[in-house]
């Protein structure tokens, strides 16, 4: 699989509707080179189990540590973080690394399908409407931005911490 390589680059994230794994992964990993090209301050990244997720990759573990400054803020809701331990060793060690700027939340009881598949940031978003054929829609308008943020917002307030950084033992 090439997805150790950096995909090309579009001129703009996409603004309109995507479908299939293949455009899903890309603009996750499109969308974490612009969040350390562009500064965003803020992310919220929002999926059952992140376990169709590229954040294992080398180019999004890059990207993070390219984005990774003073001021930023990384918040991520699941339900459960198990696939991401098992799946996405090199980002289970950049949150390890980056902990003080990575807040991890968990759902307490919400079914799969009532959390979206997600991510945003102030100037732009994404959300999966269909998880099974990875397709949604993408954008940088207003309505859509802040529409989001009040849904994850509003889950976010019924979550409780989950995914530490480190696991003590005795």
């Amino acid at each position: 699989m090439d997805s150790e390589k950096t995909p090309a680059m579009p001129a703009a994230l996409l603004e309109g509707r995507f479908a299939g794994r293949t455009e899903f992964t890309d603009l996750i990993r499109h969308a974490f080179a612009a969040a350390s090209r562009q500064g965003w301050r803020e992310i919220i990244l929002c999926d059952a189990n992140f376990e169709d997720w590229p954040l294992g990759e080398r180019v999004v573990d890059q990207a993070l540590n390219d984005w990774s400054k003073t001021g930023r803020k990384l918040t991520m809701l699941a339900n459960n973080y198990d696939e991401i331990a098992r799946r996405h060793t090199r980002f289970v060690t950049w949150r390890r690394t980056w902990a003080h700027i990575v807040k991890c939340q968990r759902m307490v009881c919400a079914p799969d399908t009532e959390l979206p598949s997600a991510l945003w940031s102030p100037g732009w978003v994404f959300e999966r409407l269909d998880p099974q054929r990875c397709a949604g829609i993408a954008g940088s308008e207003a309505a859509r931005r802040v529409a989001l943020k009040e849904r994850l917002d509003q889950r976010l307030m019924k979550s409780s911490p989950a995914f530490p950084s480190t696991t003590l033992g005795l």
